[in-house]
């Protein structure tokens, strides 16, 4: 096995160990208010990068392992590190369940209730 398969079979099981949501429930999730309230617009007002990120999780779990392109595994590999990061900070001790928080996990992807 070389190291890119290597590499791949980590951010694969990173990848699903960090993305605890469904794609069916990812997807409704990111069609409420709430996830497009939350997060960075590169121009202040498009898509968040978070709901981008979202979509992008959807369309990679819908595909086989064999199927997923460098680009794919690119960007597994961010939202790996942005859960990680996230979730690091630990997230406030009141209204867990509706702290922009948890809704910006969420569109990566991670419920941090689950």
């Amino acid at each position: 096995m070389t190291d890119k398969a290597l590499d791949r079979d980590q951010i694969w099981d990173d990848f699903r160990d960090a993305v605890n949501m469904a794609p069916a429930e990812l997807e409704k999730w990111l069609k409420t208010d709430e996830s497009k309230a939350v997060g960075w617009s590169s121009d202040g007002v498009g898509e968040t990068v978070g709901h981008h990120s979202g979509r992008r999780i959807v369309e990679i779990k819908h595909k086989k392992k064999t199927d997923l392109t460098d680009d794919d595994f690119a960007h597994m590999r961010k939202v790996v590190g942005y859960v990680h990061r996230h979730l690091a900070q630990g997230g406030p001790e009141k209204d867990r369940k509706t702290s922009p928080w948890r809704y910006s996990l969420m569109n990566w992807g991670h419920d941090p209730l689950k």
